[in-house]
């Protein structure tokens, strides 16, 4: 997202209650893991493997948790914080199930990758709104 969008948003979330020690680099860097994310889970759910049906979950939890972010109207940290966990739970089932086929799929390797990357974004994101309570 470039520097622009960024600032435009970080002025409205800051407006907003309770938003206004919002870490936005954290926010940047798991809005970009849960893009990154879905589109792997994306690839990876068209190889027909048995990990297919929790990639296109993963994918669709990980679009609905960036388009959260990228409108917190009406977002508080407690609904964050519960979209958060749901995000992480969703990628650590995707991930479990695609690293059952990565020893030989390059595409299962790189969408549990992928869910790796978006569960530590989001379990940084999760600390960030922790901590302004």
């Amino acid at each position: 997202m470039d520097s622009m969008m960024m600032d435009m948003m970080s002025k409205d979330m800051k407006s907003m209650p309770g938003m206004d020690t919002m870490d936005m680099s954290v926010m940047q860097a798991c809005m970009d893991a849960c893009s990154a994310c879905e589109q792997a889970c994306t690839v990876c759910s068209t190889q027909m493997m048995s990990c297919a049906p929790a990639c296109m979950n993963c994918a669709d939890m990980c679009n609905t948790m960036m388009r959260a972010m990228l409108r917190m109207q009406g977002m508080t940290p407690a609904t964050m914080m519960s979209m958060l966990d749901a995000c992480i739970a969703m990628c650590q089932q995707c991930m479990d199930e695609c690293m059952e086929h990565a020893d030989h799929s390059d595409v299962c390797k790189m969408c549990a990758q992928s869910c790796k990357a978006c569960m530590d974004a989001c379990m940084a994101m999760r600390e960030s709104v922790m901590a302004m309570g």
